[in-house]
């Protein structure tokens, strides 16, 4: 059983089962290792790294540390705390918003993937190519937020950079909305979001596309791209500071263990501190050709956990408000032993999320499809609850066929 111990209870013979961080926020090759000398402590250390898991049957025993079950267990209770609150209320249901979602998350990734070629050729960004379909992104999410993020979990790895900043621009915007900013700054914000990457065109292609961990000079060729990123929009003819903002610092982190600048707590911008929150979310949620991404609870576990130095601790919680304790399109178990997938947010409750019940666990076979409102009693189209997060793996679901 692993266990979770402070970086400073590190000595050589233990073995690092999880680094604790993000793997795209430190250099090591892997998120497992042996420690083999004071040096290799060192290095994590100055990785802004704080705690990490270390196995104990592979190496040395910190005898009084947690349990990784036992720390996961407490960041459960402290999620599920922090998911009371309603969330904002929507104007139109998810099958009625699917379609035009469909249709903007596409357009959006085709803006994006011209918007770099253009740039890549020396053009500058034409905010006017920008604009409109950010305008219908943000319309989208208004209407009906989680329509448009579920389209943002599906991703091509081939095609990972362009889609990455349309559904980063997908988060910003919802988050947000649930911090009841106005329109012209969800607008703002979500330009910030699909541009936040742009620098990655001065990347050269054998670092960026690489099949595999960068080395440590390749990490630094790959930090520089945040600095493109401002200097490309910094000549942007009538780009925002918001936007800049989120493009600049979306690699900063609360602690001053980011990049580029390395800011700490209030001397990040509040759209900064959100953005780093929308970016790990969906990396670490994102398939790679040297990464596995991690179902939606599990991210939003990680990056509660790491809000203790990382993130904005005020703004993870309510970023788990606006994504919601069962994302949409994830899957779960309920109690009576089927499983659905999320459709949308429970209005009064995240805990009673609106499903689709789509198999039996315990006759292992498909059933009809049927909607589940989880808010409402029995006889009136609910009459369930949800038992815990499952994995489409697990019980070899296609969850495409429900798309």
């Amino acid at each position: 059983m692993t266990k979770k111990i402070d970086v400073r209870q590190l000595r050589p013979g233990m073995y690092v089962a999880d680094l604790g961080s993000d793997w795209m926020a430190h250099p090591f090759l892997r998120s497992s290792l042996k420690i083999k000398d004071e040096a290799m402590v060192a290095k994590i250390v100055e990785s802004g790294i704080h705690e990490v898991y270390i196995d104990p049957a592979k190496g040395l025993d910190v005898a009084d540390a947690p349990t990784q079950h036992e720390v996961e267990c407490q960041l459960e209770e402290q999620m599920l705390q922090a998911a009371t609150e309603p969330v904002a209320p929507r104007r139109a249901s998810a099958t009625e918003e699917m379609g035009r979602a469909k249709k903007i998350h596409a357009e959006a990734h085709k803006i994006i993937h011209n918007i770099m070629q253009d740039v890549r050729l020396g053009e500058q960004v034409k905010l006017e190519k920008v604009e409109p379909v950010v305008e219908q992104m943000t319309e989208s999410i208004l209407r009906n937020g989680g329509a448009l993020l579920s389209l943002c979990r599906v991703k091509n790895k081939d095609d990972y950079t362009f889609l990455h900043s349309v559904s980063v621009c997908a988060l910003q915007v919802s988050f947000c909305r649930a911090l009841a900013m106005d329109a012209a700054t969800l607008h703002l914000a979500g330009i910030g979001g699909l541009l936040h990457d742009i620098g990655k065109v001065k990347v050269p292609d054998k670092i960026l596309n690489k099949a595999g961990r960068l080395t440590d000079e390749e990490f630094k060729v790959m930090k520089c791209h945040v600095t493109e990123s401002k200097q490309i929009l910094d000549q942007t003819m009538g780009i925002s500071e918001i936007s800049i903002q989120v493009a600049y610092q979306h690699h900063e982190r609360h602690d001053g263990s980011g990049y580029p600048e390395g800011l700490k707590g209030e001397a990040i911008s509040q759209m900064g501190k959100m953005a780093a929150i929308c970016d790990v979310y969906d990396a670490i949620t994102s398939d790679r050709v040297y990464h596995k991404g991690l179902p939606p609870h599990e991210a939003l576990r990680k990056i509660f956990e790491w809000s203790k130095f990382h993130f904005d601790p005020a703004l993870v919680q309510q970023f788990l408000r606006t994504i919601g304790i069962y994302p949409v399109g994830t899957l779960v178990m309920l109690e009576s032993g089927r499983l659905a997938i999320v459709l949308e947010q429970g209005e009064g409750n995240l805990l009673q999320p609106t499903v689709k019940v789509i198999y039996d666990s315990r006759r292992q076979q498909y059933i009809e499809p049927k909607m589940v409102d989880l808010a409402r009693p029995v006889g009136h189209g609910g009459g369930d609850k949800i038992a815990g997060h499952e994995t489409a793996d697990r019980w070899g679901i296609d969850l495409s066929r429900f798309a």
